[in-house]
């Protein structure tokens, strides 16, 4: 599986997330997926199978498939919940 960390310049934010969604999945113990970051006019529908992306730029992204609105990008607990989530719904745990 992949995960993709948006922002719009693909530069701070979305690497601050990819990192913070890496150290989740290490706590979870999984093992199996492929993170990354980008910025919004780079990322396409096959860039990965889960996008990432704070709800101020949530709506230039809908058009990029299954995507994970983050209300806030420093919330560990909010980032946890949902990556914890999507590797779930995945059957990764």
């Amino acid at each position: 599986m992949r995960i993709l960390a948006v922002c719009g310049s693909g530069l701070g934010t979305s690497f601050m997330v990819e990192m913070n969604i890496n150290q989740v999945l290490k706590e979870l113990g999984v093992t199996d997926v492929e993170v990354s970051h980008s910025d919004l006019s780079s990322a396409t529908p096959d860039s990965a199978d889960v996008f990432f992306l704070a709800k101020d730029i949530a709506e230039g992204g809908e058009s990029l498939g299954e995507v994970i609105v983050l209300d806030s990008i420093i919330d560990m607990d909010e980032l946890r919940e949902k990556v914890t989530a999507v590797v779930r719904d995945k059957g990764l745990i």
